[in-house]
């Protein structure tokens, strides 16, 4: 624990010379110092979440973070052109992973811009545009993955699991989020009135920070939890812990799916209304 008798300067510059604690240790006193830094106004709320984000970067593996092959917008290299086009408008992402046969087996990542820039040559191939595909283990530390992303200029890795299967994908961006949180882009739901979007398969697309009285109003459900009051909260709250991607959970009737997050927080999840049993 840091000492109460140091001045916060003293202390930080504690963590400059060599100490015999552990380094988890000497992290934790150095997170507690710098908290302190910013209730004494010495660093606002928003670099300090930059600086534990940091931290965090460096204790996480891809599996933690890495988009699952269930959620992931594939592209097969044996779809008819005119699908090919469709799958990458619908989706609205700048890269695809391309398969051929089965989806353990990438033979490249399909850039929207490539396709975009020379689909209307004459005799193109979607498989002549693939760029190579960069393919790293689930135990591959956050840390070295955004140095080998900016040395290497690539934005997108494809997660192998232990048997040689692919796990799922990683976009520097993902990386980034621990850092700095959600990073939206101009596809990413941002009006407060698309808090809450219906899909075609009847699924609610339901943003974390939609507040339970919004998500109540939409659904017809009555939570109403104490000290709560988003839909993420509540989540958190049911689970006693932050979800990771991929997860289910059922409250009250209805599932939830958690979408997109990090270790921090919830942002977006898939709300579906579970029938009643007719027994």
């Amino acid at each position: 624990m840091p000492d109460p008798n140091k001045s916060l300067l003293d202390r930080l510059a504690d963590f400059l010379t060599p100490q015999p604690t552990s380094p988890n240790d000497r992290r934790q006193e150095l997170i507690a110092t710098l908290r302190e830094a910013q209730i004494e106004g010495l660093i606002d709320a928003d670099a300090l979440s930059m600086i534990e984000g940091v931290f965090q970067v460096g204790q996480l593996c891809a599996r933690d973070i890495l988009v699952p092959r269930a959620q992931i917008d594939w592209i097969d290299i044996n779809l008819p052109l005119a699908d090919l086009i469709k799958t990458v408008i619908e989706a609205a992402h700048s890269r695809f992973p391309v398969f051929e046969g089965s989806r353990d087996n990438v033979i490249g990542i399909l850039l929207a811009k490539d396709l975009l820039r020379h689909v209307t040559e004459k005799d193109f191939q979607v498989r002549d545009w693939l760029r190579p595909a960069v393919f790293i283990p689930e135990s591959k530390r956050l840390s070295v993955l955004l140095r080998d992303f900016k040395d290497n200029r690539n934005h997108l890795a494809v997660v192998v699991d232990e048997y040689s299967g692919i796990a799922g994908i990683i976009t520097i961006e993902d990386v980034l989020e621990q850092i700095v949180g959600d990073i939206e882009d101009e596809h990413d739901i941002d009006e407060e009135a698309d808090n809450i979007i219906s899909l075609d398969n009847g699924d609610i697309r339901v943003k974390g920070i939609t507040e339970l009285e919004q998500f109540n109003a939409a659904l017809g459900t009555q939570f109403a939890e104490e000290d709560i009051e988003t839909v993420a909260g509540l989540v958190v709250q049911h689970l006693g812990r932050v979800p990771k991607i991929g997860e289910l959970m059922t409250i009250d009737g209805i599932e939830f799916e958690v979408l997109r997050a990090d270790p921090r927080q919830v942002h977006i999840l898939l709300a579906r209304q579970i029938p009643k049993s007719t027994d």
